[in-house]
């Protein structure tokens, strides 16, 4: 069998893959992607975040295209979540870092969303072979030096890279090779029923695009836009309570949406897709995880590889992108022979696990704030089987714990504390104007998971005039000015 040989070879067409692999081959780099299916595809994860949109999305490219593409505007998200019968909404503009021109995201179809940034990736010329299923890595001693897989005839092939990228999603036949093991949250084990309505009511302008986030008994249901009548509707329950998701698909989720009054109002009228891609009705594990590691010698983990956290924020393709942008710094600094493999990879992984982490505190703070003790988002207490303890003292056991591997979120005092401070934020945004929501922002733990994405907007927007940057942690590297390699941090 010939191998073939290029300085990166990327499995996985989705956004993270196809970040990474054009941000390397913008750097002149040789750089082959394999992705197992032919797109346009189906995927689920609809709702993007500003940072993907004005940050990542603009350094590659593609900001123009998305803005033509006629995908339904998000500037915030709405929420029916907590103690209050009323909806609240937070929008993005509210934040410094999000402010004006870059205020808002977009409700996308992911099989047109992934297309786009795929065929851009092409003309950064990224070399694209769809219909390869990836088999294998290849190994030499210690480090991996490529991949084997299967071309659209059946035939099996390899090639060898200086850097191989899983970006092969959370079913990835690959991340087990970088070594440890994928540890899955106790906390976040849910399961998501979900299909797609035409004629479903709309949130009033100028908010009508937003993602609509509602809680209930047995979970909460999401509910996004992707069109003037298409709209993305799906439940999340828990995990024990896999029954009401199981059986005759359509009676479950007919069922589940007569026990949340204001999904029942907003699909009154509306009629559930039965045919093509959005006809059938899915059912997806959204089970939180991380990996043990995200990389080993001539390997590297991106996306939902690596790890996942609960979809209530829209994190996904943030974190796939964002990993994406980390990973092809990474490769471009040991290409160009300015840094080495370790340390760039060390910054990597602990730019991009402390970003998962941040998610994860932030959910656990929207979490607590449902003070209804028979809902599913709070039942610290059946969790940890504490018998004598308050609600927040479950919390702070459960918490505490750390029994799944998240050991960065510190302490339990700490989320406990930024729990409340959130939740209170947000009454006094409920209870008062709805256009005051200037609290919420203020939260630490709001802050916390805006500032390293409106750090990669600020680099996307100003180039070489955006703020000198600080290092993330000790000792760290910052980023280059065109935003496209690591440099050791010089203290002025």
């Amino acid at each position: 069998m010939s191998v073939e040989e290029f300085d990166v070879v990327v499995a996985g067409g989705g956004p993270g893959g196809s970040t990474v692999a054009t941000f390397v081959a913008m750097q002149g780099h040789r750089v082959l992607l394999l992705e197992k299916e032919n797109f346009p595809r189906y995927q689920i994860g609809e709702s993007l975040l500003p940072a993907t949109v004005h940050g990542v999305c603009r350094m590659l490219g593609v900001a123009d295209e998305l803005a033509d593409a006629g995908f339904p505007v998000k500037r915030g998200g709405t929420f029916r979540w907590g103690a209050r019968p009323e909806p609240w909404t937070f929008h993005f503009g509210l934040s410094a870092r999000m402010a004006g021109s870059t205020s808002y995201a977009y409700q996308v179809e992911r099989a047109r969303f992934d297309e786009i940034l795929l065929n851009n990736a092409r003309r950064k010329g990224v070399v694209v072979r769809e219909g390869c299923a990836v088999t294998d890595v290849m190994e030499d001693g210690d480090r991996v030096t490529g991949l084997r897989y299967t071309d659209p005839d059946g035939n099996e092939r390899a090639v060898s890279a200086r850097f191989v990228i899983d970006a092969s999603g959370n079913k990835s036949r690959l991340y087990g090779n970088v070594g440890g093991a994928r540890n899955y949250s106790e906390f976040f084990r849910s399961l998501a029923l979900f299909g797609y309505f035409e004629g479903g009511k709309r949130l009033p302008e100028p908010v009508s695009g937003n993602i609509l986030s509602v809680a209930f008994d047995s979970g909460w249901f999401w509910y996004i836009p992707l069109s003037d009548t298409l709209t993305s509707v799906g439940a999340v329950v828990r995990r024990e309570d896999a029954e009401k998701v199981q059986g005759d698909r359509e009676k479950a989720f007919n069922s589940l949406i007569a026990e949340c009054p204001m999904i029942s109002e907003y699909l009154a009228d509306a009629t559930r897709v039965t045919t093509g891609t959005y006809g059938e009705l899915r059912i997806r594990k959204d089970y939180s995880y991380q990996q043990t590691h995200f990389w080993r010698l001539g390997m590297v983990l991106v996306g939902d590889a690596a790890c996942f956290v609960d979809p209530v924020f829209s994190s996904g393709v943030h974190l796939a992108t964002y990993s994406g942008l980390l990973a092809a710094r990474s490769i471009n600094s040991v290409l160009a022979g300015e840094l080495d493999e370790k340390t760039v990879l060390t910054e990597f992984e602990a730019r991009y696990r402390r970003e998962y982490q941040v998610f994860y505190e932030f959910l656990m703070s929207f979490y607590q704030m449902n003070v209804n003790e028979d809902s599913y988002f709070w039942q610290a207490k059946k969790v940890t089987n504490a018998q004598n303890t308050t609600d927040i003292e479950s919390f702070v056991e459960l918490v505490g714990g750390v029994s799944s591997g998240e050991t960065a979120l510190t302490t339990a005092d700490r989320i406990a504390k930024r729990s409340a401070e959130f939740a209170a934020a947000v009454d006094q945004m409920a209870g008062g104007d709805q256009e005051n929501m200037v609290p919420m922002f203020k939260s630490q733990v709001v802050r916390q998971a805006m500032q390293e994405a409106g750090q990669v907007q600020m680099k996307a927007l100003l180039g070489e005039d955006a703020e000198p940057e600080l290092p993330l942690f000790p000792g760290g590297l910052v980023t280059s000015p065109d935003g496209m390699k690591w440099l050791p941090h010089q203290p002025a």
